[in-house]
């Protein structure tokens, strides 16, 4: 089937975020006693949904975060991505390549998703075309996701591509019955091959991987 519709992930995708903002997010639940690796926060909350990864911390903790741990934690990754946050490196370059309509469709909340890529200059790309988890109430790797951002682009799942970087999204994307691109390093490539992603290891390579298909 030739592509009609990319489906782009934001984190990680996107915007380069997830070393950021697993930074904030270690640093928070130091403050709680909990000390963790940031290598190990990202492996553990690529794609993850909020309410999972809080479940974590309050698991190893052994107590229930307060109530507005979330709210303080929202509060200071934007304060950090105003900061500190750039687009993933060669997002633009394939993005002024790409001649397919495109879209996004992440776990984040939809104001955190138009606050990385207005911060990114990404957002004029996007305007009108952003498709939360927050709302539908399903999250990746369900496929629901997916298969609403293609109902709302008008384009049958067949002929949807989409680009992750997370195995969770991999799995939604196939599940949706979708073709999926992995972005990830060589150290996860077997892993998310074997999930079904075609991988690749630069954007400068995705207008190409697009094209041929």
């Amino acid at each position: 089937m030739q592509t009609e519709l990319v489906i782009f992930d934001c984190d990680g995708v996107l915007v380069d975020s997830e070393g950021l903002g697993n930074r904030v997010f270690v640093e928070f639940v130091a403050e709680f006693g909990l000390a963790m690796k940031l290598e190990e926060a990202i492996l553990l909350f690529k794609g993850c949904k909020m309410a999972d990864c809080v479940a974590v911390i309050e698991q190893r903790l052994g107590k229930k975060m307060p109530q507005d741990f979330v709210t303080q934690l929202r509060s200071r990754t934007a304060e950090a991505f105003e900061r500190e946050l750039r687009p993933v490196e060669g997002i633009e370059a394939a993005l002024d390549k790409i001649n397919l309509p495109i879209c996004v469709a992440s776990s984040g909340p939809p104001e955190k998703i138009k606050l990385a890529l207005r911060l990114t200059n990404l957002l004029p790309r996007f305007e009108g075309r952003i498709f939360s988890s927050y709302e539908i109430g399903s999250w990746k790797p369900a496929p629901e996701l997916f298969l609403y951002a293609a109902k709302n682009m008008e384009v049958q799942a067949k002929s949807c591509t989409v680009v992750e970087d997370s195995v969770l999204g991999v799995r939604a994307g196939v599940a949706a019955g979708m073709r999926v691109l992995g972005y990830t390093e060589q150290s996860e490539a077997t892993l998310f091959e074997a999930c079904g992603a075609r991988v690749f290891y630069s954007m400068y390579q995705l207008p190409s991987l697009l094209s041929h298909h």
